[in-house]
């Protein structure tokens, strides 16, 4: 997982994640560790999508 990866990769990286969760062959300990890296894409997800709605106030902030 890099930090310098876009938000739609890391959305759609949780959609992978959410694929591979669907599988019901897919063992017990891997559901969980596939659940934590997909909680982690989508927590860095919602901090990229903050992180732009701040500046888009910033930037209407500096326009009055």
């Amino acid at each position: 997982m890099k930090s310098d990866e876009s938000f739609e990769t890391k959305i759609t990286n949780a959609k992978a994640i959410l694929e591979k969760l669907m599988d019901p062959a897919l063992p017990m300990n891997e559901s969980v560790k596939a659940y934590e890296e997909g909680m982690k894409e989508l927590k860095l997800a919602e901090t990229m999508l903050q992180n732009a709605q701040l500046q888009i106030q910033i930037i209407k902030n500096q326009e009055q």
